[in-house]
Parts: C-alpha cells; sequence; structure tokens
C-alpha cells in the first residue's frame, strides 16, 4: 500500500509570519509533507506573486512541490512545480501546453467518478476526491454530493494515477481516508487553525496507526 503524504493548502492569509509557520510546518513533516497549496483570493496577480515568492522558495528549500490554485497564468508567471484546476478553472490539456511537461496538474472531481476519468484521460497528474468532512476551505453548501471513502479505493485500484482527499480532514477522522487508499490527504484548517508542528506531529501518527 502506498504511504499516505501530506498536502498542505494555505490559509487564505500568507502575509505576516505565515512564511515562518511554513517554515516550521515543512520541518515538522519532513518526508510527510510532500506538496503545498498556494490559495489567495480577491488579489491582483502582482500582488499574489509578491505573496507567493517567499513561500515558493521554503518549498523550494525543503522539497516540497509548490502547487497554485486556479491560475494557470500565475503558475505560469511563478515557473511553480504546477497548479491545482477546480471544475471551472479550463483544461488539464491546456494547462499542460501553457505550462509543460514538468508541470504537476490537479483537478477537483468532487465525489464524481466521471469527471476524475475525464481528468486523467485529459492528462491530469492527480485527482481530488471531496469534501469528505464538513469544510470551510472547499464549501459547497449543504446539498454537495459527500464522497464515500469506497471512491479512493475504487480509484487507487484501477488508476495509477494518485488521488488526494480533501475537505475538514483532521488527524481525528484521517483514518477511514488513509485506509480507503488515498494517496494525500488535503489539509488547511487542522494544521494553520492551531499549532501547525503539534498538527503535523498529530497527523503523522494517524496516518502511521491507520496504514
Amino acid at each position: 500500500m502506498t504511504d499516505t503524504q501530506l498536502y498542505l493548502i494555505s490559509p487564505l492569509e500568507v502575509g505576516g509570519d505565515f512564511p515562518q509557520r511554513l517554515e516550521r510546518a515543512l520541518a515538522a513533516g519532513k518526508g510527510l509533507v510532500t506538496a503545498f497549496q498556494f490559495r489567495v483570493k480577491g488579489v491582483d496577480q502582482h500582488s499574489a506573486a509578491a505573496l507567493a515568492a517567499p513561500l515558493q522558495a521554503i518549498c523550494a528549500a525543503q522539497d516540497v512541490a509548490f502547487i497554485v490554485n486556479d491560475s494557470v497564468a500565475l503558475a505560469k508567471r511563478l515557473k511553480a512545480d504546477g497548479v491545482h484546476l477546480g471544475q471551472g478553472d479550463g483544461a488539464p490539456r491546456e494547462a499542460r501546453e501553457e505550462l509543460g511537461r514538468e508541470a504537476q496538474i490537479g483537478v477537483t472531481c468532487h465525489a464524481s467518478r466521471h469527471m476524475a476519468m475525464e481528468a486523467g484521460e485529459a492528462g491530469a497528474d492527480y485527482v481530488a476526491f471531496g469534501a469528505f468532512y464538513p469544510s470551510t476551505t472547499k464549501d459547497k453548501g449543504p446539498d454537495a454530493e459527500v464522497p464515500e471513502p469506497e471512491l479512493l479505493t475504487w480509484w487507487s485500484q484501477i488508476f495509477e494515477i494518485p488521488c488526494v482527499a480533501i475537505g475538514g480532514i483532521t488527524p481525528d477522522n484521517c483514518a477511514p481516508l488513509v485506509a480507503a487508499g488515498a494517496d494525500f490527504l488535503a489539509v488547511s484548517g487542522a494544521v494553520w487553525g492551531g499549532d501547525e508542528v503539534a498538527a503535523i506531529e498529530a497527523f503523522a501518527k494517524a496516518i502511521e496507526a491507520a496504514r
């Protein structure tokens, strides 16, 4: 079974002391945290690039992939390691043409097997399923379909492309997702909402116990 790794998603506020917090989290999660998604809303590309620069340098120093949320243009400008696309953010094939062969391209697939298969056929490097639990980061409203952990098992048994579980994941509720075969747990609030080092250590223990 693949070892489940952590995929950190930034809070919306990444100024102030956030670079130091990221550095501490990555140091605590050496070998466990392998990707970081830069996710800011409502700032222009120039400001976003300025906010991203120190975080991208920290990720590079720790050998952690730096992924930009939603914006192929920003990912290209930053020469980021990849981009994460929502269902309305453009096609993986077009992103690949813009960003090149080496870029990591991920696609949000909610609870849909069909979307995930389409993303895989279109050249995505990973697919993200969720929200598995109530989440402020991935708030799709009360009517959004909630995937079952079996979706991760189905995907990982049939396809080579890694799958990411997202949405309200904490050290206390991640075990079923790890056991079901999630390659990555995408986490945000559970880490940045408190002591990031303690949170990473708690995730490490929970993932180890669930294997």
